[in-house]
């Protein structure tokens, strides 16, 4: 499951535009909004600083959070962010109001695990990295943090399907295909013929 949720409060935003979103960025806020669910959107503040150590805590895309505005609570995905191109610092951000029966489209990272039992990989063979992130629709209040891949047994010329990767229920692939997440290809150089006589005879 994605990382615990947290709290964040804001200030409702009364003004909007370039100039309004100029102002708050100088007082150290970041112009936000909450859309979705079929109510109205609402314009809010943010505070630069608490948004910015989420940022880069890691999840927070994946991960539901609750925001008060005006003592009113709002559980929320953030959808998008938007970096200064110069100076790397927050501009914007997106918010989704969640229910416990609101299904969401996120992009899930993929670790993979036992490289150390992939004889492929042990004579030199290279894991070539498809995709990175798998996008899933799952529930909100459901997302996983990430997806684990077995490398086991894996060998130069396999490639490592979708299908392959056990999903939480109520977890499916946007896209509608077994397509391939990462495969094992020999090395520029060519594979060490005599690691690999050693790890078929180890086999054997």
């Amino acid at each position: 499951m994605s990382q615990e949720t947290y709290e964040l409060k804001a200030e409702a935003r009364e003004r909007v535009g370039k100039g309004s979103a100029r102002e708050l960025r100088r007082n150290g806020l970041i112009p936000a909004v909450i859309y979705g669910d079929k109510q109205a959107p609402i314009a809010i503040a943010l505070n630069t600083n608490e948004v910015t150590k989420r940022i880069h805590a890691g999840g927070f895309m994946t991960t539901v959070a609750t925001i008060e505005v005006d003592g009113r609570k709002y559980k929320v995905l953030p959808k998008d962010y938007q970096l200064d191109p110069v100076r790397d610092f927050t501009m914007h951000v997106d918010f989704l109001r969640v229910s416990a029966n609101t299904q969401v489209s996120v992009e899930i990272p993929v670790h993979f695990t036992n490289e150390a039992k992939s004889p492929g990989l042990k004579v030199g063979g290279v894991l070539n990295i498809v995709r990175h992130q798998v996008e899933v629709h799952c529930p909100a209040d459901a997302i996983p943090e990430f997806f684990d891949i077995d490398l086991s047994g894996k060998k130069i010329g396999d490639s490592i399907h979708i299908s392959e990767v056990t999903l939480p229920k109520g977890v499916t692939p946007v896209i509608d295909r077994d397509f391939t997440i990462a495969t094992i290809v020999a090395p520029a150089a060519g594979v060490d013929e005599s690691a690999a006589e050693a790890e078929g005879e180890a086999e054997a």
